[in-house]
């Protein structure tokens, strides 16, 4: 009986490793390759499985862990597990110097974001999936970066991480992985390098400036002569406007003035009964008379020579006085 029930615990202690060795819990988004005998037999999805501890076993991969240190740093480690990660995952490379094409050494650090895709590939075809992309993204930036200058290299990201993607792409495919991108986080030249430059963009600056400077005082000086030159041809035609109106005010002046003087004349040749060469010769008389008046006002010594017509002219005062005269009797 006591031989029977040893035999008995002896059986559940084996059930119960068996159980708990071949009992398998895989989490959502993760595999698990199963050997049978040295050889793949299947691949545990989520859930529950059960294996046969003695004839199967689990195949481990080494995988990359990202941890952060007691002070916070962030430590990349790799570990051996036998859980394939489905889901999208990062890797931080760390900075690796390259060299440019025009022989400019230069530091660059990557990351690559790739998926498993065909867990049984990643397994088998790689020994090392995560050196492998380490190495190969390492290799294919120092390609492409070699073909390009430095101000190419830095003006040119998203063409290094679609090329550097492409490429990852296709050589990865065998080993049953997909890139999805790559990014490049810094690139930085060599100290010297960046001071250059620095100079050459600040003579960049300085020389936009001067010819931005050059071109105000250009359209400032264009503005000015234009302006001068619509303020002279302002200037012009308001003189020409200015004579032709005063022209045209000296016409009419003239015009008013020589018909007032002949209806003068026609009134003092009206008031005299006489011809128009008498009243011609009252009205040049009285002109002299007030001529003489401006010529000797102020000055009772000056001495007025007068032409011999004037005498004339005045004695033809005398005989239209006479004609008055005898009208009036």
């Amino acid at each position: 009986m006591s031989e029977a029930l040893i035999a008995l615990a002896i059986l559940a202690v084996f059930v119960g490793i068996l159980a708990a060795v071949g009992f398998k819990l895989v989490r959502q988004a993760e595999v698990v390759v199963v050997e049978r005998l040295g050889k793949y037999h299947r691949t545990l999805e989520s859930g529950v499985n059960v294996i046969w501890p003695i004839a199967e076993r689990v195949r481990s991969i080494n995988w990359r862990y990202v941890d952060t240190s007691v002070d916070g740093k962030t430590v990349v480690r790799t570990r051996r597990t036998d859980r394939i990660d489905l889901r999208e995952t990062v890797y931080d490379f760390p900075r690796q110097n390259v060299i440019t094409k025009d022989n400019v050494a230069i530091q660059i650090n990557a990351l690559v974001y790739f998926q498993v895709v065909d867990p049984v590939r990643s397994v088998y075809e790689i020994t090392n999936l995560p050196d492998a992309i380490e190495k190969l993204t390492q290799t294919t930036l120092r390609n492409v970066i070699g073909e390009l200058d430095l101000d190419e290299t830095l003006v040119s990201r998203d063409t290094i991480n679609k090329r550097l993607g492409g490429i990852l792409d296709d050589a990865t495919n065998k080993w049953g992985v997909k890139v999805n991108r790559v990014e490049l986080q810094d690139i930085n030249p060599p100290k010297d390098v960046q001071e250059a430059m620095e100079k050459q963009m600040r003579a960049e600056r300085d020389r936009r400036a001067m010819v931005l400077s050059a071109e105000g005082q250009k359209r400032s000086a264009i503005l000015e002569a234009e302006g001068k030159r619509e303020s002279e041809v302002n200037r012009a035609e308001g003189d020409r406007q200015a004579a032709i109106l005063r022209a045209e005010g000296d016409a009419e002046a003239l015009v008013r003035l020589a018909n007032a003087e002949a209806e003068s004349i026609e009134k003092i040749k009206n008031a005299l009964g006489a011809g128009i060469e008498t009243a011609t010769n009252y009205m040049v008389a009285m002109r002299y008379i007030e001529t003489l008046k401006e010529m000797t006002a102020g000055d009772k010594t000056r001495t007025v020579y007068l032409p011999y017509e004037a005498t004339g002219v005045l004695g033809a005062l005398g005989g239209i006085r006479d004609l008055v005269k005898s009208d009036a009797s």
